[in-house]
């Protein structure tokens, strides 16, 4: 079950323009108080940068939204990469861009696009994904019925993420929470109700 999109991973990427350099950070984040720290870490980092512009989204549905121009002029740097997030749907997720100014002012427009392409630019390199809900299921089976099992894959949509093999093979394997029971029948049949399930547990993961 998706819950939600983010990015994948903490990243970050730089661009001149008209000499100012706009370095843009991202990163995936659980709180609002993890967002302040990531915006303090780097603040601390860029400390003699003209701008350090915020801007965030969190919760599933995006309820609670939050920018800053950092002394730009209002609405032309933390609004719009705000309204970026939005837009490309992103939950659960900080944006920070830095400005080292180069002597040639942008204007209103400018600023704008200068922000938001950065913030852009930091959401590719991270990479968007997908929040899922699952249940991990874990358990062993013979050889034979295990090498059936990974034909079927397209059938339940189920992911196998860990193989270990032995005597007889374990796998762990990534379902959404509404396919268990058809998967737990499918193994049932594909196994003559030999599979030994060792442990059932739901976890979040992130799936591009």
């Amino acid at each position: 079950m998706m819950l939600y999109r983010s990015v994948f991973k903490e990243a970050s990427v730089e661009q001149v323009i008209e000499r100012s350099r706009f370095i843009a950070h991202i990163r995936p984040v659980e709180s609002r108080e993890e967002a302040e720290t990531f915006f303090s870490r780097i603040r601390t980092e860029h400390k003699g940068a003209t701008h350090n512009v915020p801007a965030f989204v969190f919760g599933a549905k995006g309820e609670h939204q939050w920018a800053s121009d950092d002394g730009e002029p209002q609405g032309t740097a933390g609004a719009p990469m705000l309204q970026l997030l939005i837009k490309e749907d992103l939950a659960n997720v900080a944006v920070i861009v830095t400005r080292y100014f180069g002597g040639t002012k942008l204007g209103t427009g400018g600023l704008a696009r200068a922000y938001t392409s950065s913030a852009k630019l930091a959401i590719e390199a991270s990479g968007i994904c997908r929040v899922m809900e699952v249940d991990v299921i874990c358990g062993r089976l013979e050889y034979s019925h295990f090498e059936r099992l990974k034909s079927t894959q397209d059938e339940v949509a189920f992911q196998i993420r860990e193989v270990n093999y032995a005597d007889r093979v374990t796998v762990t394997i990534l379902v959404d929470p509404e396919k268990r029971k058809q998967l737990e029948d499918l193994i049932a049949e594909l196994t003559g109700g030999s599979f030994q399930p060792l442990s059932l547990q739901q976890e979040r993961v992130k799936i591009s």
